[in-house]
C-alpha cells in the first residue's frame, strides 16, 4: 500500500474542497503563522522550568521517585483504597485515566513528528525529559492530594488551580486562572482527532474503496462520527470515563506491545544499531537540523511533554480524585506515567520507525510515517493493525481530555457551566479532523507551554511541603509499606 498524503484526484471536480482550500489559506494559515511567531518566546520558559525545574526536583528529592520505583509499581497493582478515604476513584483508576491521555497518539504520531523534525537523535532528549518528568509528576501528583477541596456539587477536586490557590495563597489566583484559560485550548484533544482522521483516510482510502466524496468530505464525515461516539461517553461524567479508560488502557497497550515485539523479534540484529544511532545523532552537530543542538533539545522537550505531560498539570487533576488520603502514595503512583508512556512506549515506536527506514522519507510526517513503518515491517498489514490500536488510543485520550477541560471551565465559572466545555470539545473534534497537522501541532505546543509556566512555578514553590510530607510519611507510616531494597 502506497501512501500519498493529501493527494486526491477527485478534489478538482468537487467545489467544496476548493472553498475549504480558500478558507484554510486565509484563516487557518493566518492563525498558524501567528502561533509560529509566538512559539519561540516559550522556549526559554520550557527549558528553565521543565528541564531546569526537573533537575532541581530530582536532586531536591534526593532521587526518591527513582529509589521507590519498585514500590510504586507494587502499590499501583496491589493496594486497594482504604475504606473511608476521600475521593471518587482508586489510585489505579486515576493512573489508568491519566495514562489514557498520555499513552496515545503522542507516543505513536508525536515520536514520528519529533524524528521528522530533528532526526533519530531527538529521541535521546525525549528520554532525558521523561526521566526528569518522573520527579515532576511525583511532586505535582502529591500536591494534587495534599491540596484539594469539594466543589459546589460535593465532588473532590484537585489539580494545579487548587494547589496554586491553597498552597500559595489567594494572591496567586491569577496563576490558576491563567492555567485554566490555557487549558481550555490545550485540553481540546485536537491533535488526537486530527491524527485519527489521517489514519482512517490513509489506511481505508475511502475515496477509492468506498465512495468518491472528496477528501475533505471524508475527513468531515470521520470527524462527525468521532464526535458522536465521544459524546456518548463524555456526557456520562467521571465514573463512566474511568470505567472506559481503565478497560481500554491495558488492552490497547498490550496489543501495541505485541505488534511492536513481533516487529523487533523479526529484526533482532537491527535493534542495537537503531539504539546506537539515537545516541550518535543526539550529539552529531553535522546532522542536527532546525536550530542546531538547541533546536534539537527544544524538539525533544516539546514532544516529551506532549507524550507524558509532565509539568503540564493535567495528570494531577485525575490524581486529585484518588480515594487515597496519602499524598506521597499518590505521587509515587503518578510518577510511573512518564516511564510507561515515554521510556517504554515512545522508545518502542522510535526503534520501529528507525528499523523500517520510514524516517528517511522526508515527505512523511506524523501518523503517516508510523503507518509506513508498521506496514513495511509487519507482513504488509501492519498499517491496519496500527489503525485499530490508534482507534483505541484516540478514544481513550478524548474521553480523558474532555474531563480535564470541564475542570478548567468549572474552576473559572462553576460546575454547571463547566459541563458546557463538552459541547465546545465535540465541535472542535470536527474542526481538528479537517485542519492541517501543522496548525494542530503548533496550537498544542503553544497552549502546553503556556500551561507549563504557572504549574511549574507552583510545583517548585510548594516542593518543600512535599518533602516535609514525605519525611512524615516514611517516618511514621511508610516503613510499614516501603523498605528500600
Amino acid at each position: 500500500m502506497v501512501y500519498k498524503y493529501g493527494s486526491n484526484k477527485n478534489t478538482k471536480h468537487n467545489p467544496i474542497p476548493i472553498k475549504i482550500d480558500i478558507l484554510e489559506h486565509y484563516t487557518m494559515n493566518t492563525i498558524n503563522d501567528l502561533i509560529v511567531r509566538l512559539l519561540p518566546y516559550t522556549e526559554w520558559a520550557m527549558l528553565l522550568l521543565l528541564i531546569g525545574g526537573g533537575v532541581f526536583l530530582a536532586i531536591y528529592s534526593r532521587g526518591l521517585p527513582y529509589r521507590y520505583f519498585k514500590h510504586a509499581v507494587v502499590m499501583t497493582l496491589g493496594k486497594q483504597s482504604a475504606k473511608g478515604e476521600k475521593g471518587q476513584v482508586s489510585s489505579f483508576q486515576a493512573l489508568s485515566s491519566a495514562v489514557a491521555a498520555t499513552v496515545g497518539l503522542g507516543n505513536i504520531s508525536g515520536v514520528a513528528i519529533a524524528i521528522h523534525d530533528g532526526g533519530p537523535g531527538v529521541v535521546f532528549w525525549i528520554w532525558v525529559t521523561a526521566l526528569l518528568g518522573m520527579a515532576i509528576k511525583y511532586y505535582s501528583c502529591s500536591l494534587a492530594v495534599m491540596f484539594r477541596e469539594k466543589d459546589d456539587e460535593g465532588t473532590w477536586q484537585g489539580g494545579p488551580m487548587y494547589y496554586i490557590i491553597q498552597g500559595m495563597g489567594k494572591k496567586a489566583k491569577p496563576l490558576a486562572t491563567f492555567f485554566c484559560m490555557a487549558g481550555l485550548v490545550g485540553f481540546l484533544g485536537v491533535f488526537t482527532a486530527n491524527q485519527f482522521t489521517d489514519t482512517f483516510i490513509q489506511v481505508v482510502q475511502p475515496e477509492q474503496n468506498v465512495y468518491a466524496l472528496g477528501e475533505f468530505s471524508w475527513k468531515l464525515t470521520t470527524g462527525i462520527i468521532l464526535a458522536i461516539i465521544t459524546s456518548l461517553v463524555i456526557f456520562g461524567g467521571l465514573k463512566k470515563i474511568v470505567r472506559v479508560a481503565s478497560a481500554l488502557v491495558p488492552s490497547m497497550v498490550i496489543l501495541y506491545f505485541l505488534a511492536v515485539l513481533m516487529i523487533l523479534f523479526m529484526n533482532l540484529s537491527r535493534i542495537l544499531p537503531s539504539l546506537q544511532l539515537i545516541f550518535i545523532e543526539a550529539f552529531n552537530f553535522q546532522t542536527i537540523v532546525k536550530g542546531g543542538l538547541w533546536g534539537l533539545i527544544i524538539i525533544g522537550v516539546r514532544r516529551a511533554m506532549f507524550s507524558n505531560e509532565a509539568g503540564l498539570g493535567s495528570a494531577p487533576m485525575y490524581h486529585g480524585q484518588s480515594s487515597t488520603d496519602q499524598p506521597i502514595h499518590e505521587g509515587l503512583v503518578g510518577m510511573l506515567g512518564p516511564f510507561i508512556d515515554t521510556i517504554i512506549v515512545c522508545t518502542l515506536t522510535a526503534v520501529v520507525i528507525i528499523i523500517s527506514g520510514a524516517y528517511l522519507d522526508g515527505a512523511s510526517d506524523g501518523i503517516v510515517m508510523t503507518l509506513i513503518a508498521f506496514e513495511k515491517t509487519l507482513f504488509g498489514v501492519g498499517d491496519v493493525v496500527l489503525m485499530l490500536i490508534v482507534a483505541a488510543f484516540a478514544f481513550s485520550t478524548l474521553f480523558t481530555y474532555s474531563y480535564y477541560g470541564v475542570k478548567c471551565l468549572s474552576f473559572l465559572t462553576n460546575p454547571k457551566v463547566g459541563k458546557l466545555f463538552n459541547v465546545y470539545f465535540v465541535i472542535m473534534i470536527i474542526f481538528a479532523a479537517v485542519a492541517s497537522l501543522e496548525l494542530v501541532k503548533n496550537l498544542i505546543d503553544l497552549s502546553y507551554a503556556l500551561m507549563l509556566i504557572p504549574n511549574m512555578i507552583a510545583v517548585l514553590y510548594l516542593s518543600p511541603k512535599v518533602n516535609k510530607a514525605a519525611k512524615d510519611h516514611f517516618d511514621h507510616r511508610g516503613r510499614r509499606h516501603f523498605s528500600e531494597e
